[in-house]
């Protein structure tokens, strides 16, 4: 119950805004390319499908496989457009401040990006570091994305998140507006909906 009332706390204070998660309160070189269109892909895949499987250069070195993970954790994807742009330099930081709230959830995050390998490393490291696997979708140029229905016309990935149970089952998913970073409390809702009830 006190795990429980410390992670509500820190989610109260990322939703309220006081810790810094904006690209503006760091020193992030980023490129603003203006407001864009919300939603520029369609969806290939629903909740209650089972996720398509992949295997991805990381960041860290080696590659990450989806199916590492089955029967062991749920896993929460994060596709963000492009590095060194504002809103996904804010929503990667905020997630690394909240990994003890998913790991709760016995859910691991992967962030994917059609950015190749060097660019999504320096891009980390301006960002101070980022703790998850970062995943690059650069070649076969966006075959991840576009397996989910998330590669935009562009060649970017769309902002979405994709929630994936134990089994590989998509559990819970969000498309969002592009210009806008997509609420922390949903996102811990649809794990919460994967997580045994608290007795």
């Amino acid at each position: 119950m006190k795990q429980r009332i410390a992670s509500l706390l820190i989610l109260l204070i990322l939703l309220a805004g006081l810790l810094p998660l904006a690209a503006s309160d760091t020193n992030i070189i980023v490129f603003n390319p203006g407001r864009l269109k919300p939603v520029d892909s369609k969806l290939k895949v629903k909740v209650g499908d089972r996720a398509p499987e992949f295997t991805l250069p990381c960041v860290k070195g080696g590659t990450v496989s989806l199916k590492q993970f089955r029967g062991k954790k749920n896993v929460i994807i994060s596709f963000v457009p492009a590095a060194f742009t504002p809103v996904c330099s804010a929503q990667w930081p905020g997630y690394n401040l909240v990994l003890d709230l998913f790991e709760k959830h016995d859910a691991v995050l992967l962030g994917i990006s059609t950015d190749n390998i060097p660019s999504l490393y320096a891009w980390a490291q301006q960002m101070g570091g980022i703790s998850f696997d970062i995943l690059s979708d650069f070649y076969p140029h966006g075959k991840v994305a576009e397996a989910f229905g998330v590669l935009r016309h562009d060649g970017t990935a769309e902002r979405a998140l994709f929630v994936i149970d134990k089994e590989g089952v998509i559990r819970s998913l969000d498309v969002h507006d592009i210009n806008q970073r997509p609420p922390l409390e949903d996102l811990m809702a649809a794990l919460e909906q994967l997580s045994p009830k608290e007795k």
